[in-house]
């Protein structure tokens, strides 16, 4: 692997830690991508929905709504079986009522 995709892998790792996702550190680069992606769209829905996601995140202790917060990844849950929770939970946000209404 190439400095530059370690570099870029690294800076990946460091926003999906930041959201709280647990990572194992063998994670391919490929794999990190394809979950921030899925995390990021999570989050679009979200925010459609009328989420807040500075409350609404796998950190907070009382959220506005649990659906709007992303599911929590699993101990040595696969990354690719993650990206499919993530996205089954961006597709039930999608039929959630939006609050704002």
């Amino acid at each position: 692997m190439g400095a530059d995709i370690r570099v870029v892998a690294a800076e990946v790792a460091d926003r999906l830690r930041r959201r709280g996702i647990p990572l194992n550190g063998d994670e391919r680069p490929e794999d990190l991508a394809d979950l921030l992606v899925a995390v990021e769209r999570f989050e679009r829905v979200v925010e459609a929905r009328g989420g807040d996601l500075m409350v609404d995140d796998l950190k907070s202790s009382q959220p506005d709504d649990p659906h709007f917060v992303l599911p929590a990844r699993m101990p040595d849950q696969p990354v690719r079986d993650y990206i499919a929770r993530v996205d089954a939970a961006a597709e039930s946000v999608r039929h959630h009522p939006d609050i704002t209404a």
